[in-house]
């Protein structure tokens, strides 16, 4: 009975003009692999640069071999043919900012030499014998880019105390969401070793008009990168292990003041919709609610589906913060004012059908939430300003929004 099924789902199939026969995976020759491999070496310099590789007798030896590579593959048609599905960033066609041509580098002969290929015959760009299988490349990229730490001395001390913090619990860590922000200082988990981002560049403009900065990110091994913020962060989305390492709890804050109206105990909270809404959904690891309670944040958002304040929805918790000796009303009334240019403007009918429009929902990412919280508790918050272009804390240097109080009396 299954087979006469079967069979009928083949002939409706050809009835309807669809094929049902699986087309088979198609397999590279090892002439092609090295044309990709060779290839995708150009792809890791323009991504890591942001500009085309360049001639010219001042230029690094590797870049001009990748210039001259890709002009010898542009100009076969069986390469261009083979390669047009994977130039996911144009190169194939794109226009270099130079004047230069081949003839104008003495050094090209002996660059495509080098590179394998017989300028007698242009079919032997099909050859490249010095390319290494894309299995040898990626075993080894990601050590090659890396250089011995010279003043990992500085660093050593913090990630001891970042392992003992995430043994005890003071931290923890969290799925990397694809494409969020880095910041310096963020500490993160990438292909088993914990990594920490030192030094974060002036960002500027690439050539594929995408925004850019370098990156001087430590790891625990004691060697380091110099990165693009964008490579980066495509490193850690293709690590499917990722993690964010958060920062440690930050204890009671302004535990060591006494006010009358403050409360003895109470949490900052940062919770994420779980809607369905599809603005909501396509955006959930940004969209955040802030608030403080002097109660149990759990019982608290327990009913949360039956409250528009919630979005309607469950939610769940991300983080918390324990406060101690704060006015919590005026502690969050500072937060929501702090983000404020991030507000999450949306509008719900509760159950009545009454329009309701909550007010404590930000388009900010979490770490930018808890950068804000540690600049709360060293009474620096005055000096920023959140940045929605960059989802960043910027120092605000005659900012006309600065001003937020960050002192205990708030």
């Amino acid at each position: 009975m299954a087979k006469d099924t079967t069979d009928a789902d083949i002939d409706l199939l050809a009835e309807l003009g669809i094929d049902p026969a699986v087309a088979p995976t198609p397999k590279r020759s090892p002439r092609e692999e090295r044309i990709i491999a060779g290839f995708e070496e150009i792809e890791r310099f323009v991504e890591e640069q942001s500009r085309l590789p360049q001639h010219g007798e001042d230029r690094d030896i590797f870049e001009r071999l990748y210039a001259v590579r890709l002009e010898r593959l542009r100009e076969l048609e069986e390469c261009r043919e083979l390669l047009k599905p994977l130039d996911s960033h144009n190169l194939l066609d794109a226009i270099a900012e130079t004047d230069l041509s081949p003839e104008d580098d003495l050094d090209d002969a002996a660059l495509l030499a080098s590179l394998g290929v017989d300028t007698a015959s242009e079919d032997d760009i099909t050859q490249l014998e010095h390319v290494r299988s894309r299995q040898e490349i990626k075993a080894a990229e990601e050590i090659a880019r890396r250089a011995l730490c010279p003043d990992f001395a500085r660093f050593k001390p913090i990630f001891k105390q970042v392992q003992q913090d995430l043994e005890t619990g003071a931290r923890t860590t969290l799925k990397y969401q694809d494409n969020a922000a880095i910041h310096q200082d963020d500490l993160f988990v990438i292909n088993g070793q914990k990594a920490m981002v030192v030094d974060v560049g002036e960002s500027f403009i690439s050539d594929y008009g995408l925004t850019n900065r370098r990156l001087r990110v430590i790891y625990d091994n004691g060697t380091e990168s110099k990165t693009l913020f964008r490579s980066f962060q495509r490193a850690l989305n293709k690590d499917k292990t990722s993690r964010r390492i958060t920062t440690p709890d930050l204890g009671p804050l302004f535990s060591q003041v006494e006010v009358a109206d403050d409360l003895p105990t109470g949490y900052i909270y940062v919770l994420r919709s779980q809607s369905d809404d599809p603005f909501i959904a396509e955006h959930r690891s940004l969209i955040h609610k802030i608030g403080v309670t002097g109660g149990d944040v759990k019982k608290r958002v327990a009913n949360a589906k039956k409250d528009p304040t919630y979005l309607l929805a469950d939610v769940a918790i991300v983080a918390t913060f324990k406060l101690a000796n704060i006015n919590r009303t005026k502690l969050e009334a500072l937060l929501h004012k702090f983000f404020d240019n991030a507000r999450l403007n949306m509008e719900l009918k509760d159950r009545f059908g009454t329009p309701v429009q909550p007010r404590e929902w930000f388009f900010v990412p979490l770490n930018a939430i808890e950068a804000a919280i540690e600049k709360i508790r060293a009474g620096t918050l005055d000096q920023f300003h959140y940045d929605p272009d960059t989802a960043s804390l910027i120092r605000s240097s005659g900012y006309s929004g600065a001003g937020f109080s960050s002192e205990p009396s708030v």
